[in-house]
C-alpha cells in the first residue's frame, strides 16, 4: 500500500480527484461501522432534532447515517458531482441539505450548530482554519466528532507484504520495504495536538474500531481507483500497478482477499467563553 495521506503542499490539487468519478466512489468507498454512530450519541450529543455541519460530505457516506438517527443536517461538498450523488442519496431526507462549497470560504449560519462532524474529510481542510471555524460554527458545548480510518495489519496479512513488490515497481514515491502497521501501533495524537493549541476545545475521547471487509478482484481495484495518490499516478504507472495488483489477487489468492480497517471516532467539546 502506498500513504495517502496529503503532505500540505499536495493537500488542495489530491482532495479535488474525488470528484473526478464520483459514482466510483459511492459504489466502492465503505462506509463505517455502524456502532460508531451508536457511541457518537452519547459523546457528541447528537440525536433527533439537533443539529450537524458536516464537511466533506462525499457522496453521504456518514451523513445518511446521521440522517437516519433524525438530525438536521446541513453537509457541505466542494466537489459538484459528489454533491449531486449526495442529494441522490438523500433524496428521502427532508432535514438534510447537501451545499456545494468549500468549507474554508462557505459562509456560517447565523444559528449555530450542536456537532461539526468530519468523516475522512479533516485532513483536507486548511489546517490553519478548520480548528477555528469548527468552534465558530458549535453553540457553548458544541461537539467536534473526526473520524478517520487507517489502513492496517490483519485480513490477508501475506497478501499486503507481497502486494508491496507492486507499489515498489510502478509508484516510485513507495518506500522499499513498507509494512502495514498494527493498530495497536497507530499513533493520532497529532489531532489530540492541534485540538489542544487552537485553544477553543477541551480534551478528545477516542473510540477505535477495528473491522474486515472483504473484495473481489475487481472490487478491490475500484476501491484503490478512489484513493487520492493512484489518481495521481501517471495513467500508464498507474494501470501497470493495478494490473500488477489483480494479478497477484487472481494468482495467489483465488480473486479474493479480506482487508482489515481500523476507524477511529475523535470527540471534543468548546470550551466556555473566557470570563
Amino acid at each position: 500500500m502506498r500513504d495517502d495521506t496529503p503532505d500540505e503542499t499536495r493537500r488542495v490539487r489530491l482532495s479535488r480527484t474525488f470528484d473526478e468519478d464520483a459514482e466510483l466512489y459511492d459504489r466502492a468507498r465503505p462506509g463505517y461501522p455502524p456502532e460508531l454512530f451508536d457511541d457518537l450519541a452519547p459523546m457528541a450529543g447528537i440525536g433527533p432534532g439537533c443539529r450537524v455541519l458536516e464537511m466533506g460530505a462525499g457522496t453521504g457516506k456518514a451523513t445518511l447515517p446521521l440522517a437516519e438517527r433524525g438530525c438536521r443536517v446541513t453537509a457541505v461538498e466542494l466537489g459538484a458531482d459528489m454533491a449531486a450523488v449526495a442529494r441522490r442519496n438523500l433524496a428521502g431526507f427532508g432535514a438534510v441539505e447537501v451545499v456545494t462549497a468549500d468549507f474554508e470560504t462557505w459562509p456560517l449560519p447565523e444559528e449555530p450548530f450542536d456537532a461539526v462532524v468530519a468523516a475522512t474529510a479533516f485532513h483536507w481542510i486548511d489546517p490553519v482554519v478548520r480548528m477555528v471555524k469548527s468552534a465558530d460554527a458549535l453553540r457553548p458545548g458544541g461537539a467536534l466528532a473526526v473520524i478517520g480510518t487507517q489502513h492496517v495489519a490483519g485480513g490477508s496479512e501475506e497478501f499486503f507484504v507481497e502486494v508491496q513488490d507492486c507499489y515498489e515497481r510502478f509508484d516510485p514515491a513507495t518506500v522499499p520495504g513498507t509494512r502495514l502497521p498494527a493498530a495497536a501501533d497507530i499513533d493520532t495524537s497529532d489531532h489530540a495536538d492541534e485540538v489542544a493549541r487552537s485553544g477553543r476545545f477541551g480534551p478528545v475521547t477516542v473510540r477505535r474500531y477495528e473491522w474486515d471487509l472483504a473484495y473481489t478482484t475487481a472490487g478491490y481495484l475500484d476501491v484503490l481507483r478512489t484513493y487520492s495518490g493512484h489518481r495521481a499516478l501517471p495513467p500508464q504507472a498507474r494501470e501497470g500497478l493495478l494490473g500488477c495488483i489483480a494479478a497477484l489477487i487472481d494468482r495467489r489468492y483465488d480473486g479474493r482477499i479480506t482487508k482489515r480497517y481500523l476507524t477511529e471516532l475523535r470527540v471534543s467539546r468548546t470550551l466556555p467563553a473566557p470570563g
